[in-house]
């Protein structure tokens, strides 16, 4: 049997300096959210284990997503975050990746007030320095980034990344094109994976439904296939739309006209062969 692996959370201990993001309207993530706190929702939703996600640009944070991992074994995996654009990144990279836990590294593009800082020659002459190093990169980007995210995956063609929440389509809005098509070309370069998480937030928070997630979804499994499909929650923000065992309850009904083998693969199988878990 797959381990089951939710591929994408957050852990936090909540001030108001360091996450100026969480803003009025999302006050139920104004508090801490630490391990045990997880730990209940992994046994609510049957899940085996889960990749802790960077949700801050420091150091900091990464060393202590790496100490939370050495202490709870369900933590099987961190993607943190590093100086990549930085000329003193190859000090850092060397240091991080002692840790047998770091299993990826990702900077917020979607954050940037360039729409091409992906393309920046800093920055991706950090993203070189990964080769051979068997660390992912997971890209943060909205969806009117994709074109500038494939011509940045075409630089690297031997770097594994992976795409996280689908690339935050404007389901809210309903809207398909150009994130269709972007997503399809990015998904034609085999080095590229996606996660199927994050989505429900980017609909309509108090009047979302399976209904309007599911083209999105067709969209990502055609473009990808479950080989290169993984899950996550984006807990805990996503209890801004759904609690976490509701999430994957949906999860399981999209994905159940598909073969065992195929939702074994997009459930668990994908993240432990990716991130080598």
């Amino acid at each position: 049997m797959v381990e089951k692996i939710d591929a994408h959370h957050h852990l936090w201990q909540y001030d108001k300096e360091n996450y100026g993001w969480i803003d009025q309207s999302m006050g139920v993530l104004r508090r801490d959210f630490l391990p045990p706190d997880l730990d209940k929702e992994l046994h609510s939703a049957g899940i085996d284990g889960a990749v802790a996600v960077q949700a801050q640009q420091t150091l900091t944070e990464t060393a202590w997503l790496l100490s939370l991992a050495d202490q709870f074994s369900f933590i099987r995996g961190v993607v943190g975050w590093a100086p990549i654009a930085s000329e003193d990144f190859s000090t850092h990279l060397d240091h991080l990746r002692s840790h047998r836990k770091l299993k990826g590294l990702r900077h917020i593009i979607q954050s940037e007030p360039d729409d091409n800082f992906i393309l920046n020659a800093s920055f991706n002459r950090g993203i070189a320095r990964l080769k051979n190093t068997g660390l992912v990169y997971d890209i943060l980007i909205f969806d009117r980034h994709l074109p500038a995210a494939t011509q940045f995956v075409d630089r690297h063609p031997q770097q594994r990344f992976v795409l996280d929440h689908v690339a935050k389509p404007r389901i809210r809005e309903r809207v398909m094109d150009p994130w269709r098509r972007n997503i399809a070309e990015l998904a034609k370069r085999e080095n590229v994976y996606c996660k199927i998480s994050g989505m429900v937030t980017e609909a309509d928070w108090a009047a979302w439904s399976q209904h309007d997630l599911w083209p999105y979804l067709e969209v990502a499994l055609e473009a990808f296939g479950p080989q290169r499909l993984m899950v996550g929650s984006d807990w805990p923000v996503c209890l801004l739309a759904v609690s976490y065992s509701v999430w994957f309850q949906v999860l399981n009904a999209s994905l159940a006209k598909l073969a065992v083998a195929q939702r074994e693969r997009i459930l668990g199988g994908t993240a432990s062969e990716v991130y080598g878990l």
